[in-house]
C-alpha cells in the first residue's frame, strides 16, 4: 500500500521548514503586525496546499479551507480570498527566498555535498523559462504591445546518478536577456557550468576563463572561429571533431583559446559545443552537455504539475512570491522522498515525464561526472 498520500506529504513538506528561521523572518519583517487571523504559518501552508492540489485561484483556495483536512492543518475555519490577496501582495519576496536557500542548505548537508564535491565535479545547469501573463492584469512586465510575461532563471545542481535539484532562482521581466544572469549564477569554481546558446557572450567567457570558472555551452552554427589545433578522436567516438579555436570576428574576438566540438544529436542535427575545459574527453563533454535536459524536464514538470495558468496576484511582488513558493514546493517534494533515494527525480516528476525521457536518462544514469 502506498503510504505517501497527499495529506501526509503536505504535512511532511511544511515540517521541513526551519521553525526557528521562520519565526525569526516573521519577526524581522514584522509580518504579525495588525494580523488578527491569517498568520504566516497558516498562509504558507495554504500556498503549499495550493501548489500540491493545483488550485487555480485564491477564491478556490478560500473555498478549500472548508475541508476538515485543511482546517486541521492551518487552524483556520474560514478565510476570504481578499485576505489571501492582501497577504501575497505585501509579503517581502526576501521572506520566501531565505526559506528556499535554507532548504537548499538542508539538501547540501544531507547529501554531504561538500564531501562529494571533492571526489566528483558537480554540474550546475543554468537555463530560463518564460511564463506568459495577461497583459490586461500585468502591465509591469510587458515586452511587446500585446504581450506580457516573466522569466524564471534557474540553476539546477546535477550530480551523479541523475540526482538534481534547484539551488538558485531569479525572476525577471521576460524582455531581459539570459546572458545577463551569468554574473548572478556563476559563483563556484569547483563546479562545471552547463548552459545553452542563449547565454553566448565572448567577453564574459573570457572573464570566466581568466577567473577560473569552467563551462560547457552551445555555440551558434554561424559563429566565426579560427582553428589553432585539431585533436585526435577515438575510432568509436560520437564526436565529429575536436578543435582548439579562437572565436569571434576581428572586431569582437575572444582573448582566450577555447575548445570547439561538433557532434550529431539524436535528431540528426549538428551541435557545436564550446568549452574552456581541455582535460575531459570529447565524448564526456558531449555527455555533460546532454545533462542539460534535466533542467528542461524540471521546467516541464513545473508547468504541468504545478499548473501555472494564472497567478494569484497582479503585482510584481505577488508574482515573484508565488514563483518562489513553486520552487519551495519542488524542493519539498524532493526532500520528502529522501528516505527512498535522496534527491532522485520526484515521484510526481517521474510519472509525468519518464515516458518521454527514460531512453536518454538511462544512458547517463549511474555515470559519475569526471
Amino acid at each position: 500500500m502506498n503510504k505517501f498520500t497527499r495529506k501526509t506529504s503536505f504535512e511532511q513538506w511544511f515540517s521541513l521548514i526551519n521553525s526557528s528561521l521562520f519565526t525569526e523572518l516573521v519577526e524581522s519583517h514584522q509580518l504579525t503586525r495588525y494580523t488578527k487571523k491569517l498568520y504566516m504559518a497558516s498562509f504558507v501552508k495554504l500556498l503549499l496546499y495550493a501548489g500540491l492540489h493545483e488550485t487555480e485561484s485564491l477564491r478556490a483556495l478560500s473555498d478549500a479551507v472548508f475541508s476538515e483536512e485543511l482546517q486541521r492543518a492551518t487552524g483556520l475555519q474560514s478565510i476570504s480570498f481578499s485576505q489571501l490577496g492582501r497577504r501575497i501582495n505585501t509579503i517581502p519576496t526576501e521572506f520566501f527566498q531565505t526559506i528556499f536557500l535554507d532548504l537548499v542548505a538542508q539538501i547540501h548537508r544531507k547529501t554531504n555535498f561538500q564531501t562529494r564535491r571533492k571526489v566528483t565535479t558537480p554540474l550546475k545547469i543554468i537555463d530560463s523559462s518564460t511564463l506568459p501573463l495577461n497583459l490586461t492584469n500585468h502591465k509591469w512586465p510587458s515586452f511587446e504591445k500585446t504581450k506580457s510575461g516573466v522569466k524564471l532563471h534557474l540553476r539546477l545542481v546535477f550530480m551523479e546518478k541523475g540526482y538534481s535539484y534547484p539551488d538558485k532562482a531569479v525572476l525577471t521581466n521576460a524582455i531581459e536577456h539570459d546572458r545577463g544572469q551569468l554574473e548572478v549564477f556563476i559563483d563556484d569554481k569547483e563546479c562545471l557550468y552547463v548552459f545553452d546558446r542563449g547565454y553566448l557572450d565572448y567577453e564574459r567567457f573570457d572573464r570566466m576563463t581568466d577567473d577560473g570558472y569552467f563551462f560547457v555551452s552551445r555555440l551558434r552554427k554561424n559563429a566565426v572561429g579560427r582553428v589553432l589545433e585539431t585533436f585526435s578522436l577515438p575510432e568509436n567516438s560520437s564526436v565529429l571533431s575536436d578543435e582548439m579555436v579562437v572565436i569571434g570576428t576581428t572586431q569582437n574576438r575572444s582573448e582566450n583559446a577555447f575548445r570547439l566540438l561538433k557532434l550529431v544529436d539524436t535528431k540528426g542535427n549538428t551541435l557545436h559545443l564550446l568549452t574552456n575545459h581541455f582535460d575531459i574527453s570529447a565524448d564526456d563533454i558531449a555527455k555533460i552537455y546532454k545533462s542539460r535536459w534535466a533542467i528542461e524536464l524540471f521546467f516541464k514538470w513545473m508547468k504541468q504539475h504545478l499548473n501555472i495558468k494564472k497567478f494569484y496576484g497582479h503585482s510584481e511582488q505577488a508574482v515573484h512570491n508565488q514563483m518562489i513558493v513553486y520552487c519551495l514546493n519542488a524542493l519539498a517534494q524532493l526532500n520528502t522522498n529522501s528516505h527512498r533515494s535522496y534527491l532522485q527525480i520526484s515521484r510526481y516528476l517521474k510519472a509525468a515525464l519518464w515516458k518521454s525521457a527514460h531512453i536518454w536518462l538511462r544512458k547517463i544514469k549511474g555515470k559519475s561526472i569526471p
